[in-house]
């Protein structure tokens, strides 16, 4: 059984050896930029899509189902993908990961015309498998070949190359929509749009190389990583569930996507027409890209000790989130699930002053949430070196997130209230935020020497597994 590890040369050492350049195709600056232009392509697009309320539809049910399909699969393969990284590398893993996407955008156009649900079901659970494997590749690579000191800048690079996809993918429906005023479902041209970023994406993942052939200037490998097996990596993601680590990030895993189901379906979804939508995710999007880089200056720059940047970013993003969701909590006590089919009108971006305060609070909560999952990006990095045990990891956080996402869907499906699900969603975040900081106190070390004995698994690891290496012929 080959590894991807058969894409270094015969003696286990990079091919070819670093020179000084940043901008060198196998630097780490370089890298994340790829991995930020395959997510801007598929999961950016993606984001834009779903951003419209209903993935573009009027009657959001078909949308819902296919979202629990999504993320109920995105759980499982979101925690299976990392050792799923471990096996098959980047390239492969990245490739199957991101076809789904094309798949999910297709089926839709296919709604459009018959409106079948059981496609558009099946789509979306087969992307939650894709999306798995798609992120736990992305978490090992972005949290993993960076800098120990620029963790939170290589984030937010990352951050703001991905949700350009998102603005840009919000301008698709609102140009290809913007006459359509009254309550409809977004034309074929948006998914065909969608789609040809998709088919983008998919083959610009084969230009991410093995971690193995990353260098960064100092001239160390981003990776010790040798061989990983089915069995290595299946007892290792059970470790998992009994890592105090992990457990400390349940709550804020849990809430980085459940809140997306309230913001696009009863913020965006329900508030604005169609061609707004598509304009406030322009905006949603590009917000994110802001909230990004302020946190990762903070926590990158903020102070010496990286104990105390992680503090501060932590506080930082809670006193911020109390403020967005409690005037997202007054302008909820103004409408509710029995007033929607009573709105006439929907706001539209011309209507001035009555838009703008809804417009402003949609904008803040993508600011949040870049500004919320940087920064437990960032948490996730400081506690090891190694994409080995990092694409562990982001898989956990990813797949944890995910499954909150699902029972999101299903909340919303079943019309609970919309105060109801606010106000979940606000005690979700802020049951974080002691528990990381607690983490951060407890885990997180100055010295990069002394974390978390990443090292030492990856050594313990790497040595159980080093004589199955050298028996495996390249095959690349």
């Amino acid at each position: 059984m080959g590894s991807y590890a058969d894409e270094e040369n015969g003696n286990g050492l990079p091919s070819s050896p670093p020179n000084n350049s940043i901008f060198r195709y196998n630097s780490p600056l370089v890298q994340v930029c790829l991995i930020g232009l395959v997510c801007f392509c598929c999961p950016g697009m993606f984001n834009a899509l779903s951003g419209m309320g209903g993935a573009g539809q009027v009657d959001h049910t078909a949308s819902n189902n296919a979202n629990t399909a999504l993320y109920t699969a995105f759980a499982i393969f979101g925690i299976l993908g990392g050792g799923i990284y471990n096996i098959l590398g980047p390239k492969k893993t990245l490739f199957v990961g991101c076809s789904t996407y094309i798949l999910y955008a297709g089926s839709f156009l296919y709604y459009n015309h018959h409106k079948h649900q059981a496609f558009v079901v099946v789509a979306g659970g087969l992307l939650g498998v894709g999306a798995g494997l798609l992120w736990a590749a992305q978490g090992a690579i972005m949290t993993s070949y960076p800098p120990h000191d620029r963790k939170g800048t290589y984030i937010s690079m990352f951050w703001s190359i991905f949700n350009m996809g998102g603005v840009i993918g919000g301008l698709i429906p609102f140009v290809s929509n913007y006459n359509r005023t009254t309550a409809a479902s977004v034309n074929d041209g948006t998914y065909i749009g969608f789609m040809v970023f998709m088919v983008i994406g998919t083959f610009l993942s084969l230009a991410i190389l093995h971690p193995s052939k990353v260098i960064r200037n100092d001239g160390s490998s981003c990776t010790n990583i040798k061989y990983s097996s089915v069995s290595v990596e299946l007892i290792q993601i059970l470790k998992l569930f009994g890592n105090w680590k992990m457990l400390l990030m349940v709550p804020a895993s849990w809430a980085s996507n459940f809140f997306y189901t309230y913001q696009f379906n009863n913020v965006n979804g329900v508030l604005f027409n169609l061609r707004t939508r598509g304009l406030n995710n322009v905006f949603y999007w590009g917000a994110q890209m802001i909230g990004s880089v302020l946190i990762g200056s903070i926590m990158d720059y903020s102070f010496k000790s990286r104990k105390a940047r992680g503090l501060v970013g932590i506080i930082v993003v809670g006193l911020l989130s109390t403020a967005i969701w409690g005037g997202g909590f007054a302008k909820q006590l103004t409408y509710s699930h029995d007033d929607v089919p009573n709105h006439i009108v929907l706001l539209d971006f011309k209507d001035g002053s009555k838009f703008a305060g809804p417009f402003v609070l949609y904008f803040s909560y993508g600011l949040l949430d870049a500004m919320f999952q940087s920064m437990v990006y960032w948490v996730i990095g400081a506690l090891a070196d190694d994409s080995e045990v990092l694409s562990r990891y982001s898989g956990f956080y990813k797949g944890i997130q995910s499954a909150g996402g699902a029972v999101a869907w299903q909340v919303d499906s079943h019309n609970v209230p919309f105060i109801n699900q606010l106000i979940a969603n606000w005690a979700l975040t802020t049951i974080s935020f002691p528990l990381l900081v607690a983490l951060v106190v407890l885990a997180v070390k100055d010295d990069s020497k002394d974390e978390e004995g990443a090292t030492k698994e990856v050594a313990i690891t790497s040595n159980r597994d080093i004589s199955t290496t050298v028996d495996y012929p390249n095959k690349e």
